[in-house]
């Protein structure tokens, strides 16, 4: 069932009649009716009002390959081409990574929607239609693994730079996440695939809340931000992700070249609890510390009770235990 014409005729936010939108797409009122309902089974609230007709509150915009593409700078688009915009997929890191079996070495995939979309740790990524955006890239590193080391940290400093002339109060979270006042606004999920000392190909993914709607919340199951709120609801998702990948390639391509050590400053400068006491959880394992900064691979420094340790991964929590002593 196609439902981008549908869409695109609630994406003003008017209310239209049921008649008037069957004569438009030359569909029968059931038809119609049938077509509400698969959007609706998308996330998208779709208000129905006797007398006045059907509405998407706030209107819509959908992503336009066309759009994104001629806002990305030259040198972005000749390492990337053609952005594959999806209406609905299971999960884009999937997509970037089926393509990566193919031989592909770059690819860059977006979806208005996500069946199943991944957050780190197996979470669910909730990713309602045509809000937010969730995206992934595939790109080839050819110095091994342990040349990725501060990649994750490097992705999330690229988000924040995108948007840091649209809101200056965006900080990180080690590992890789984002935060706007204080709450998460988009996540990295990095998945690797090739050889330990040679090429190596990356898929990372980017979910980033644009204007989620309240409802999801219960299913977020933490506080959470999206761009939207912050300004009145004024965002443009196809200028938002053309200013994310071109910052995006421009990181991975100075990354490439010289790892993560040209980043470091500006991480720490950036990260949202340094300084703080904060807890690691790592399967079942706990440490408590203060968070003391990251090291030149993008290692957190945890200055705990025996001494100062790195840490190579984990979940960060603020921490609420009082200090040893």
């Amino acid at each position: 069932m196609n439902v981008v014409p549908l869409l695109e005729c609630l994406a003003d936010g008017q209310y239209h009649s049921g008649q008037a939108i069957g004569e438009r797409l030359g569909i029968s009122r059931a038809a119609v009716w049938k077509q509400m309902q698969a959007i609706r089974d998308l996330g998208v609230v779709i208000e129905a009002v006797t007398g006045k007709g059907y509405c998407i509150r706030g209107g819509l915009e959908l992503l336009d390959s066309a759009l994104i593409e001629a806002r990305l700078y030259p040198q972005v688009h000749a390492a990337l081409g053609t952005p594959d915009v999806r209406f609905s997929t299971g999960s884009t890191n999937t997509d970037a990574m089926q393509k990566a079996m193919t031989g592909v070495e770059r690819y860059l995939v977006l979806a208005e929607h996500q069946a199943a979309g991944r957050g780190r740790r197996g979470r669910q990524w909730v990713s309602p239609f045509g809000r937010n955006l969730y995206m992934s890239m595939l790109w080839t590193f050819q110095n091994g693994i342990a040349a990725l080391e501060g990649l994750s940290l490097v992705c999330a400093l690229a988000v924040k730079r995108s948007l840091q002339a649209i809101d200056r109060d965006i900080s990180v979270k080690w590992p890789n996440d984002v935060y706007l006042n204080g709450k998460k606004l988009a996540g990295i999920l990095l998945e690797v695939s090739g050889d330990v000392a040679g090429p190596c190909r990356v898929v990372m993914g980017v979910g980033l809340n644009a204007a989620m709607p309240a409802e999801h919340a219960a299913a977020i199951g933490q506080p959470f931000a999206d761009i939207a709120s912050d300004r009145d609801g004024k965002i443009s998702r196809n200028d938002l992700a053309a200013k994310v990948i071109n910052e995006w390639v421009a990181v991975l391509a100075h990354f490439e070249s010289e790892g993560f050590e040209p980043f470091r400053e500006e991480w720490m400068a950036s990260d949202c609890y340094l300084g703080q006491r904060v807890e690691i959880r790592a399967g079942e394992h706990l440490t408590l510390g203060r968070h003391a900064g990251v090291d030149l691979s993008g290692r957190l420094l945890l200055d705990t009770d025996v001494g100062r340790i790195t840490v190579a991964g984990g979940e960060l929590m603020p921490s609420l235990r009082p200090a040893a002593g």
